[in-house]
């Protein structure tokens, strides 16, 4: 009994837990957590961001495309998503088709797209922002909004689109 009952002790003892190793998981287990917190926090910067930045790309393409059609085309911000337009004859604005960059987009989540202003000047949520074949164009500007975050994607008359995000501030 001698050599069996000090093997089984020896046994016990090597698949016991110290509690240096316990705490030590969980510390990292901690640390995972925290890690996970984070990113699902910025996430949703991280896809306002990605989404601003998809947006800017299709106006300075939209306005280059503008140029090399010789005609006048225009982006509408819908709540949800945003299209491109192509001005008819008799100045009837018709949906944009035949390329993919402009096609309409709807945005992901609760993600929302407004217009802002034109020219300086506040317009009315269903305007058509247009982009000329001249390739100047007045200044103008989106808003693309999370419940914590937005962007403004804002163009000068050169057609330089730029993207600034912020956090929202708290509702109190």
């Amino acid at each position: 009994m001698g050599p069996l009952s000090g093997c089984h002790g020896r046994h016990r003892r090597q698949a016991a837990f110290t509690l240096v190793e316990l705490l030590v998981v969980v510390v990292v287990v901690g640390v995972a957590a925290g890690l996970v917190v984070l990113n699902l926090g910025s996430d949703d910067r991280r896809v306002v961001e990605s989404e601003a930045t998809r947006l800017a790309g299709a106006l300075e393409h939209a306005a280059a495309s503008a140029q090399w059609r010789g005609t006048v085309l225009g982006v509408s911000a819908e709540g949800r998503g945003y299209r491109f337009w192509e001005r008819a004859a008799g100045d009837r604005w018709t949906a944009l088709t035949g390329d993919d960059v402009l096609a309409p987009r709807a945005l992901p989540g609760a993600l929302t797209v407004t217009p802002l202003t034109y020219s300086g000047a506040p317009v009315a949520a269903d305007a058509i922002l247009p982009l000329r074949p001249s390739g100047r164009n007045e200044p103008y500007s989106l808003a693309l909004a999370s419940s914590t975050w937005s962007a403004v994607v804002a163009a000068d008359p050169l057609n330089r689109v730029h993207v600034a995000v912020g956090a929202l501030a708290a509702s109190r």
